[in-house]
């Protein structure tokens, strides 16, 4: 398989609608070659086709599942049996495991995919999983994720977390830089000016993370001089290992929930 040319979106939201815009943006889909299936009209890139019924003819190269994990079932009885038979079905599905999405869609090739919302500017990180897909179908669906940003393929056993580490990381990021801008706050800092120092301090910091030989635990020791002010700082964050329990804790709890969500998709 090369990378899919036609594509069927069924339901388009926050996650779906970035991943879309990026292919239209890096050219690997053109937009008159995408439907999307949804309840209502909504703003899509140029060219892309929307409606409440699939077009009629042949099937499309691919078809993307976009809506939310408690939806699968309906979705299934309004969609499954036009799309019997696609050539590679890819899943978004939260908490929808293989198993799940194939015992209610008839599809040569399922990939389950947690995509993240950087994958909008090309920066985003894409896991995927498959235990039955062929090295086509691998091939293909790699292809078509590849201009969203890093891709890394996982086991099913793994999937789940890296999913929750990447997938749901970006809100954790978030909360950090919305603390960080708080505390700024808090000592004095006007609001708008404490945000923008943090989301440039972390967007720097993190390119840097990203280009440098060092770890990230080592770049912070390099700029924690000792019994300086940064020093100070991280001892708050290292006492009792704090930070790195909270963060533990944090993405155990996403990685329950989404195991409670694969058990209620099952059954």
């Amino acid at each position: 398989m090369a990378v899919p040319k036609t594509l069927w979106l069924i339901g388009c939201g926050n996650m779906a609608g970035a991943m879309l815009r990026r292919w239209i943006a890096a050219g690997t889909v053109l937009g008159a070659e995408v439907f999307v299936l949804n309840r209502r009209e909504q703003e899509l890139p140029d060219g892309v086709r929307q409606g409440r019924v699939l077009p009629e003819g042949p099937l499309p190269d691919a078809v993307m599942l976009g809506v939310k994990p408690q939806q699968i079932d309906e979705v299934a009885e309004q969609v499954a049996d036009r799309i019997a038979g696609v050539p590679l079905l890819v899943s978004i599905l939260a908490g929808a495991d293989e198993a799940a999405v194939a015992a209610r869609f008839d599809a040569r090739a399922i990939v389950r995919a947690m995509p993240n919302l950087p994958v909008e500017l090309g920066k985003g990180v894409v896991i995927l999983q498959s235990d039955s897909a062929g090295p086509d179908a691998r091939a293909s669906v790699e292809a078509l994720m590849a201009p969203l940003g890093l891709v890394e393929w996982a086991g099913a056993e793994q999937f789940n977390v890296m999913g929750c580490l990447s997938g749901c990381g970006p809100a954790y990021a978030y909360r950090f830089i919305d603390a960080l801008a708080a505390a700024g706050v808090q000592l004095g800092l006007p609001a708008d000016q404490a945000l923008r120092l943090a989301l440039a301090t972390v967007e720097g910091g993190a390119l840097l993370a990203a280009a440098s030989s060092d770890t990230p635990a080592a770049l912070a020791d390099k700029v924690a001089s000792p019994g300086g002010s940064t020093r100070a700082g991280l001892n708050v964050l290292d006492a009792e290992d704090a930070i790195k329990r909270l963060l533990a804790e944090t993405l155990a709890a996403s990685v329950r929930r989404d195991a409670e969500m694969a058990a209620a998709a099952r059954g």
